[in-house]
């Protein structure tokens, strides 16, 4: 009797360590596969503006979507086309459009991708339009890159280069002054008539009143005789005087 009561428990403590034993490989595997990423659909292939030939590949992570852009240039003769992958990450699950059309939430991205010479040096964050107005936990947020890109700085100029003071511009040509032209000599008394003589034109600066030899050959030459201006003009500068 007690040999098979002995019997019936070790039966039975068999039969609970199965069962134990089941159920955490069952758990294990589905936390196995909750950690590997689950592809969603078929991969969105796209060129950007360089003939890039691109592939967009989207897998869920848990909670997050995952996307991978991977891309391979045009090769040159011997020479191989570059290549290089970007990943984004986000929960686009929570936009009720995105959960009704997958692919096109992604094939929006993809139209921005490709008019882009690098598809991985685009923005940060993705908003399609059909999800935009959610917050940026929802969009696809760039995550990491391959190879990672830098920026070259500008040349500084060579004579800045050598002597690390900023080149300095020319100074503007300074214009010399303009020397005055000589004035016409008064008429003197006693004397004949002397013609006026007329000053080369140049760049001098006008007097504000009028000298009054001028002025009295100005009107001997519209009262008076061509023959009699210059007795005119002495005695209308003597009238004036």
């Amino acid at each position: 009797m007690r040999a098979r009561m002995r019997v019936l428990l070790l039966f039975l403590a068999s039969t609970v360590f199965v069962s134990n034993a089941q159920t955490n490989n069952s758990s294990n595997d589905n936390k196995q596969q909750q950690q590997q990423p689950q592809q969603h659909d078929e991969p969105i292939k796209f060129i950007t503006k360089t003939k890039d030939s691109c592939t967009m590949v989207v897998s869920g992570l848990g909670d997050y979507t995952r996307l991978r852009v991977s891309c391979k240039g045009p090769s040159q003769g011997q020479t191989p086309g570059r290549s290089y992958y970007c990943d984004f990450q986000g929960k686009p699950n929570l936009c009720r459009a995105y959960n009704l059309n997958t692919r096109h939430y992604f094939s929006q991205i993809m139209w921005d991708m490709r008019k882009l010479s690098h598809a991985c040096q685009g923005p940060k964050i993705y908003r399609p339009q059909m999800c935009k107005k959610f917050p940026d936990e929802v969009q696809m947020t760039f995550l990491a890159s391959w190879p990672k890109t830098t920026t070259l700085k500008p040349s500084k100029p060579i004579q800045e280069r050598k002597t690390g003071v900023p080149a300095q511009t020319k100074p503007a040509p300074t214009l010399k002054p303009v020397k005055p032209q000589p004035q016409p000599a008064k008429p003197q008394p006693g004397k004949g008539p002397q013609k006026k003589t007329t000053p080369k034109p140049g760049k001098t600066t006008t007097r504000p009143t009028e000298q009054p030899e001028s002025k009295a050959s100005r009107i001997a030459s519209e009262y008076c005789w061509k023959s009699f201006q210059g007795v005119c003009t002495y005695f209308i500068s003597w009238f004036q005087n």
